[in-house]
């Protein structure tokens, strides 16, 4: 890098919104002033992470960053402060701590007053640990108490909901209200099915009369953020939603899943009886009654207590026409169908189906191509031992230099700016030479883990070349995706980097 450049990292939480001093302008002001004449000939980038939570590194503007540093991009990283970064204590000391210092990016704190220039060889103290610790606590405190105050609100049936489902629409105060454009459509769903419907024929109905999907008819009335592209026709999934959705007869229902821990993205279902559940709390689209006839009622896509089928390809065909998964059908001889475009003979994976031993052939070829082209000759773990024994000598040695000038300006050998002259090219070579060590010390560890990733692929290879056929131990190790096309072709998405680089001709 010819210029000195200087990452600004500006992270605004949903918390932080109302806070004047943590909004996006306000730290994006601060940065630029406290970079500029940091250094001369420098270069300026803003990392922006808007609306995301401090308690994990799972953000797009954050993850920019580390595979800048990662690239050698950056030489400092200036934030507000240290929950600007981050409000976990251990990652955010890690990076701090180890990955910067690795690659030699200064790390700057305005509101803390800390500088990695400052800290070179300590951690920054026990200041610097409790503040690690204090804004992960104040996270998870403000998280816990906004959770809290939210579900008083669904208790009290409060609670402003930002989608609403097909058939409802927010009036001025955001509460639901039917939308009468499309109410008949829910209520004709509900009709159909007390009269013994299938959800596929009422699907291929809606689809008959030109009915939108729901996504389509949000994209119609401008709702942003719906891909309409492989949402055109009915699922009956879809009409099974309906007719579960409590909604529809007036009841209001929140928390039928949480989030499994504090700054967590995981959802887990929660049993019934935590369901806040207030009936009567909004207009019913269909009556009690009406509901309750419509989910007695068993419609044919809802399987009965059939044990769990277990085949290799699992949940990982998808059609490569419309990118939806594929149904795996038990008949005499079993297969995939595409069932998305049942009903559009238009469409050109209309009645597009695979027989199971045809795409598990195919699949097993092309393993056994890619395992004929990897060659059998393992990598050999760098031997940094050496490298590492003389770079302590070279440190050694320096350490000692340094001790004999202190003895020779004691004894007045030379004067104090000789030895201090001296010193610091001791010091500055010691400096080279650790910096060296780390670069040897990360290079053996890389060279480690790729042995043990091909060790790992060399024991996997001979196991295949022992099976005939796909068997789910090799659908479970190296098979991503399956992507099937009308000409029975297929695609596959390898879990192996190295089958990828060993695309089959």
């Amino acid at each position: 890098m010819s210029k000195y450049v200087i990452a600004l990292y500006i992270r605004l939480s949903i918390e932080d919104i109302k806070v004047e001093s943590m909004s996006i302008d306000s730290q994006k002001a601060l940065l630029h002033k406290y970079a500029e004449g940091l250094a001369e000939d420098t270069e300026i980038i803003e990392y922006v992470d808007n609306g995301h939570t401090g308690l994990n590194f799972e953000r797009p503007a954050v993850q920019e960053l580390l595979n800048d540093v990662q690239h050698h991009k950056i030489n400092c990283i200036i934030v507000k402060d240290f929950s600007r970064f981050g409000r976990n204590s251990i990652e955010v000391g890690y990076f701090t701590q180890q990955v910067f210092p690795l690659y030699n990016v200064r790390f700057i704190s305005v509101a803390d007053c800390y500088d990695s220039e400052e800290h070179k060889g300590d951690t920054g103290g026990l200041e610097v640990s409790v503040k690690y610790l204090v804004n992960e606590f104040y996270s998870r405190d403000l998280s816990v108490k906004t959770r809290t105050a939210k579900y008083a609100k669904m208790r009290r049936g409060e609670y402003k909901a930002n989608n609403y489902p097909y058939g409802y629409i927010p009036n001025e105060n955001k509460d639901p209200v039917i939308d009468e454009s499309v109410a008949d459509i829910v209520r004709m769903i509900f009709k159909l099915t007390i009269e013994g419907k299938s959800a596929p024929y009422i699907a291929k109905l809606l689809y008959d009369m030109n009915i939108p999907t729901p996504a389509q008819y949000r994209t119609s009335r401008g709702k942003k953020g719906y891909n309409t592209s492989n949402v055109k026709h009915w699922d009956p999934e879809q009409i099974r939603r309906i007719i579960q959705n409590e909604t529809y007869m007036g009841m209001f229902v929140m928390c039928k899943q949480k989030v499994q821990d504090v700054g967590s993205n995981i959802m887990i279902n929660r049993d019934k009886s935590e369901w806040i559940m207030i009936p009567n709390h909004h207009p019913a689209i269909v009556t009690e009654e009406v509901f309750r006839k419509a989910n007695e009622i068993k419609l044919t896509f809802k399987q009965g207590k059939h044990k769990t089928r277990i085949y290799p390809l699992r949940a990982k065909v998808i059609c490569g026409c419309c990118n939806h998964s594929m149904d795996y059908i038990r008949r005499k001889a079993p297969g995939f169908d595409c069932k998305y475009t049942l009903f559009d003979s238009s469409e050109p994976c209309y009645k597009l189906s695979i027989t199971a031993d045809d795409l598990h052939k195919q699949i097993f070829d092309m393993i056994l191509q890619h395992t004929q082209k990897i060659t059998d000759n393992a990598d050999v773990i760098e031997n940094n031992t050496e490298q590492l024994t003389m770079l302590d000598g070279y440190i050694s040695e320096c350490q000692r230099e340094k001790q004999r000038l202190y003895e020779r300006l004691v004894s007045e050998e030379i004067s104090i700016d000789e030895f201090k002259t001296l010193k610091e090219k001791c010091n500055a070579e010691i400096q080279s030479y650790e910096q060296q060590k780390l670069i040897s010390i990360k290079s053996a560890e890389k060279s480690k883990s790729e042995y043990t990733s091909k060790t790992r692929l060399q024991k996997m290879l001979k196991d295949v070349q022992k099976e005939t056929t796909l068997t789910q131990a090799l659908s479970d190790a190296l098979v991503e995706k399956v992507f099937v096309y009308p000409d029975k072709s297929i695609k596959v998405k390898w879990k192996v980097k190295e089958f990828e680089a060993h695309m089959p001709s």
